[in-house]
């Protein structure tokens, strides 16, 4: 099955060139300038997976980001912006995005990016075909249901992002092992790239915001100072 890829971009030549390499994948790209018109084709629906820009006439990105989350279903959105500093990532998560790549930016690594969110989709789907009772992990305090990608603790439900919910079933599932964020980019994530490991920082301190009582103290995701992250035993 042929998928489609959503891109809302007003760059012609940044366009132009995310649809060459989005079809050189075997997608099928679809090219939207603004952000209000981009919106109206996602909603028509049939859309894989939406790579987005920031700044947009009509309607920006993040806006465009949050009524995409809005709507039922799962759909993977990377941000594709000229904007950098730590307040747009953190936005940009905030807003549901599941990846953010900075302009001027390699082929090669978007597509990378790309590949690596559809692998998370087929495996979503994978967990979502796995009888429940099969799959649930139950461990100190917390409740994780992947055929349903619901979280409890203590028995309070949590929203996350698809993101925060594999990367909390990747601590969780092995208890007390120590991962570094270079690890965690390629398991969780699907590649790795240097300099990406702010990345991993920002997910895991969002994550601690929903999931911990108190953040500076956590009870789940432990700091391994020099090493890296790892979920208490």
């Amino acid at each position: 099955m042929t998928r489609t890829v959503l891109i809302i971009e007003d760059n012609p030549g940044i366009g132009d060139l995310v649809r060459m390499h989005v079809a050189d994948l075997g997608m099928t790209p679809v090219l939207c300038d603004r952000g209000d018109t981009g919106l109206a084709r996602f909603r028509e629906g049939g859309i894989d997976l939406v790579i987005l820009d920031l700044m947009l006439p009509g309607l920006d990105g993040l806006s465009v980001c949050r009524e995409i989350r809005s709507g039922t279903g799962y759909v993977p959105v990377l941000m594709l912006t000229a904007k950098s500093t730590e307040l747009d990532r953190v936005l940009g998560l905030e807003m549901g995005a599941d990846d953010y790549l900075t302009k001027p930016f390699s082929v090669a690594e978007l597509s990378a990016r790309v590949k690596a969110l559809f692998r998370r989709v087929d495996a979503m789907a994978g967990a979502k075909d796995a009888p429940a009772e099969d799959s649930e992990l139950v461990v100190a305090g917390l409740k994780m249901d992947p055929a349903r990608r619901r979280v409890f603790v203590h028995d309070r439900e949590v929203e996350l992002t698809a993101r925060e919910f594999d990367l909390l079933w990747h601590f969780a599932s092995q208890p007390g092992r120590v991962f570094s964020r270079s690890q965690l980019l390629d398991k969780v994530w699907g590649y790795n790239h240097e300099g990406y490991e702010h990345t991993v920082n920002t997910h895991i301190n969002r994550l601690r915001g929903k999931i911990e009582t108190d953040p500076s103290q956590p009870e789940f995701i432990e700091t391994v100072w020099g090493v890296g992250y790892r979920f208490r035993e």
